[in-house]
C-alpha cells in the first residue's frame, strides 16, 4: 500500500512537472521579427509604449521620436530636450512629461498634439527617470545628480516639493495607491516613497543583487522586480521588502517589464540577450528562455495590449578616448544606424 501511495504521488509531481515545462515552453520562442530604421544622430536611453494611443516614444538625446505602432511610422516629435532620459504620461491631463538631464528641466506636451505646454526648470541636478503617480497627480523625476526625487504637480507643472532618497536614483514604479518605489544604484536598495507626503517609508536592501537599473511592479501581487549589473533579477515583496527570489539574466542590463496579461518579466541585456521567466506564483519563477537580441539592446519598453516587445540599439565603433571625467567611455555609434527591434513571439 505504501509503495502504492509512493507511486501515485510521484506522477502527481511528474505531471504537474511536465504541464509547468510545457507552459514554460508555450511561452517561449521570442525573436526579432523586423526593425525600425530610425537613422539619425546621438544616443538613446528609456523608451515608452502607450497602447492607448498606439505609441511609442523613443528619447533621442535632444529630442523624442515618437512612433506609430500600428504602422511603424514616424508621426511626430518633441524638440528641445537636452539631455533627455524618459518619458512619462498622464493620460487623464492628456499631457506628457519628459527628464532633460543636461538643462536639469522637464518638457511638458499635449498628448495629442505632442506641442510643448511649458518648461519647468528643476532644483536638482541630472534628472534621469521619470515617472507619473495618479494617486497624488504628481510626476516625478529621480535626479541621479542630486540623489533626490523631485514632485510636479501635473496640472499646473508647479514644483510640489522633494524628497531625499539616501543615494543615487536609477529607475521607479508607482502603485497606483501613493507609493513611489526607486532603485539605489551606489547602495544595491529598494526605497519606498509616500508620494503625497514626499516622505521615505522604507529602505530595503536587495542583496545579492549589486548596481540595480530597471524596475517594474506587479500591482496584483506586490512583487517587485529589480535587475542588477551582476547579472540577477531580483524579486522582492512590495509591502514586506524581503527578497522573494533571484534569477539569473545577462550582462549589461538597464530594464526590465512585468507583463501582468501572461505573467512573464522581461530583462533587456546590452550583451544582445533577452532573459525572459514566467510567474507560476507570484512567489516562484522559473525561467522560459534566453532570446537573441542584438548588441547595445539594453533597454525596452512593452506595448501590453499585444504582448510585443521595443529594444532600441545602433551599430557600435571603437570608444573615444578617455578622460577624467569619463575614465570608461562607451563605443561610439555608427551615424545613421540606430533602430529599434520589434520582438514577438
Amino acid at each position: 500500500m505504501k509503495i502504492d501511495r509512493f507511486a501515485a504521488r510521484a506522477i502527481v509531481l511528474l505531471t504537474l512537472l511536465l504541464l509547468a515545462t510545457a507552459a514554460a515552453s508555450a511561452a517561449g520562442g521570442f525573436k526579432v521579427v523586423r526593425r525600425l530604421p530610425l537613422g539619425g544622430e546621438g544616443g538613446w536611453d528609456y523608451i515608452l509604449a502607450d497602447a492607448a494611443s498606439h505609441r511609442l516614444f523613443v528619447t533621442r538625446g535632444t529630442h523624442v521620436a515618437v512612433v506609430d505602432m500600428r504602422t511603424d511610422s514616424v508621426v511626430g516629435d518633441i524638440p528641445n530636450t537636452a539631455g533627455v532620459h524618459g518619458v512619462a504620461l498622464a493620460p487623464q491631463l492628456s499631457r506628457g512629461f519628459t527628464s532633460n538631464g543636461r538643462d536639469s528641466s522637464v518638457t511638458v506636451f499635449d498628448l495629442k498634439t505632442l506641442a510643448t505646454i511649458a518648461s519647468v526648470k528643476l532644483p536638482a541636478r541630472n534628472p534621469d527617470a521619470i515617472v507619473y503617480d495618479p494617486a497624488s497627480g504628481r510626476v516625478f523625476t529621480l535626479n541621479g545628480g542630486s540623489g533626490n526625487a523631485t514632485a510636479i504637480d501635473a496640472r499646473t507643472s508647479a514644483i510640489a516639493g522633494s524628497v531625499a532618497l539616501g543615494g543615487r536614483p536609477e529607475f521607479a514604479a508607482v502603485d497606483g495607491a501613493g507609493k513611489l518605489f526607486v532603485n539605489l544604484e551606489d547602495s544595491s536598495a529598494i526605497v519606498a516613497v509616500d508620494t503625497r507626503k514626499l516622505q521615505v517609508l522604507a529602505r530595503w536592501p536587495i542583496a545579492p543583487g549589486e548596481e540595480p537599473s530597471g524596475l517594474a511592479l506587479d500591482r496584483a501581487h506586490g512583487r517587485l522586480f529589480s535587475v542588477c549589473g551582476n547579472r540577477k533579477l531580483v524579486v522582492v515583496d512590495a509591502v514586506k521588502g524581503a527578497v522573494i527570489d533571484t534569477l539569473p539574466i545577462g550582462q549589461g542590463v538597464d530594464a526590465v517589464a512585468w507583463d501582468a496579461t501572461r505573467a512573464l518579466v522581461f530583462s533587456s541585456n546590452g550583451e544582445g540577450t533577452l532573459s525572459v521567466f514566467h510567474q507560476d506564483t507570484p512567489d516562484r519563477y522559473s525561467a522560459v528562455e534566453t532570446a537573441t537580441t542584438e548588441r547595445g539592446a539594453r533597454t525596452l519598453a512593452l506595448d501590453e495590449s499585444t504582448g510585443t516587445l521595443y529594444l532600441p540599439t545602433a551599430d557600435f565603433g571603437p570608444p573615444p578616448p578617455a578622460t577624467p571625467d569619463r575614465p570608461h567611455p562607451r563605443p561610439s555609434i555608427v551615424p545613421g544606424s540606430f533602430r529599434v527591434l520589434v520582438v514577438k513571439r
